[in-house]
């Protein structure tokens, strides 16, 4: 048996014939139990070239070849192209799966998407507006609807025109002025005494404490004095420590518990345990810049240390419980009102398809059930009673609970 290798010129090969031939699974089963027998790539390749050498003149070139070595360097040349051939041939079909899989990720999130916009409904203004019965609902400064009566509109404007002629008087007539401060001055020394039964007066308290109280941190946190600045989020807190000097990492002493912050200068601490005497623990002594226990537990996996410019050091402590705030980061450090924070706005285009459907939904439920409307839960029942009721008109359902 001898097989001739005579290569066509590839206009005359038909597309379908070369499609069938690369795609051919014929012999499949043979190949598989020759490459579980070979066990390997390149024992399997071996014995298909030990047949062609042995059982074919696929090395020996055409009748008429000049020598041996050119029917080789023909061989070798038919191998590559048709090596080249399959490796273009799965390169393509990678391409074309993962364009698939793209396209089918992008349909994906626009369902979701669309899901999510048909559940938030499109005319809250008109519906705010059927809740209200006989006031007034007008669009504020903020963007909210503000239910009011007409004579509180009116009361508001007519306080509006009335502090320009306040301001007008009090400059042309000085004395009358005066009188005016002393009125207003003997009326607020009359309103403390009424708190304990005009609720009005302790409500101007509250508003007067509200504004009287302390601006909210910045970030969230506080200043040490000679020791750190912090910031928080509900998730970490970050302890920035200035240094005074450029530092390395290799410099620095620093040890994150799970209840104790440690950070310190190696020459400071060394210097301080060399001359302070034995048994002495004084906080001041032992040449740390902190060395306190946290007001709160952390992660200590998850919590790492870095310098930055070497002029700072920068310490991100991740918070064990991660749904309160801390009032500040070690013992015995001056604590801030947690009661002033601020925390920061969330983002509903931040979060994945589902939480934000999720959350979307949960905001719907809560401005129904103000309204004194079904949730979506609710109207999705009452839908589908209404289509019972259609396809059973003879059933009476005056009396019927949704439960």
């Amino acid at each position: 048996f001898f097989f001739i290798c005579r290569p066509q010129p590839p206009a005359t090969i038909p597309a379908a014939t070369m499609q069938s031939a690369t795609d051919d699974e014929r012999f499949d089963g043979l190949y598989l139990n020759v490459a579980q027998t070979t066990r390997g790539i390149e024992p399997l390749l071996d014995t298909v070239f030990s047949f062609l050498r042995r059982k074919t003149d696929f090395f020996a070139g055409p009748p008429g070849s000049a020598s041996p070595g050119e029917g080789s360097a023909a061989a070798v040349a038919k191998v590559n192209e048709v090596l080249q051939k399959h490796a273009r041939i799965y390169e393509e079909g990678r391409r074309k799966q993962m364009e698939k899989k793209e396209k089918e990720t992008k349909k994906t999130k626009k369902g979701v998407k669309a899901k999510a916009k048909a559940k938030v409904p499109k005319k809250r203004e008109e519906e705010e507006e059927k809740a209200e019965e006989g006031g007034v609902i007008e669009l504020g400064a903020d963007g909210r609807f503000d239910a009011s009566s007409a004579d509180d509109a009116r009361a508001a404007a007519a306080a509006e025109d009335a502090k320009p002629k306040v301001a007008a008087t009090s400059k042309s007539s000085p004395p009358k002025a005066k009188e005016d401060t002393t009125a207003a001055d003997a009326s607020a020394d009359a309103t403390p005494k009424n708190n304990g039964g005009d609720n009005d007066g302790g409500d101007n308290d509250e508003d007067q404490k509200e504004e009287d109280g302390p601006p909210p941190p910045m970030g969230n946190g506080g200043t040490v004095p000679g020791k750190y600045v912090w910031t928080q989020t509900l998730q970490e807190v970050t302890v920035v420590v200035p240094l005074h000097q450029p530092t390395r990492g290799r410099d620095l002493d620093v040890t994150i518990s799970k209840k104790h912050l440690r950070v310190g200068l190696k020459a400071d601490v060394t210097k301080a345990k060399s001359s302070s005497s034995a048994g002495d623990e004084g906080g001041g002594d032992d040449g740390y810049i902190v060395n306190a226990p946290l007001t709160k537990a952390v992660i200590v996996d998850d919590s790492f240390w870095t310098v930055e410019d070497g002029t700072r050091l920068v310490v991100n402590l991740q918070k064990l419980n991660q749904m309160e705030w801390w009032s500040g980061v070690c013992d015995g450090d001056a604590a801030i009102d947690i009661t002033a924070i601020q925390p920061e706005n969330s983002n509903l285009g931040d979060l994945d398809g589902e939480t934000r459907q999720t959350v979307e939904k949960m905001m719907f439920d809560q401005r129904q059930k103000a309204l004194g409307l079904p949730t979506a839960d609710e109207q999705k029942k009452l839908d589908i009673l209404g289509q019972f009721q259609k396809q059973h008109p003879e059933m009476d359902f005056s009396n019927a609970k949704i439960t």
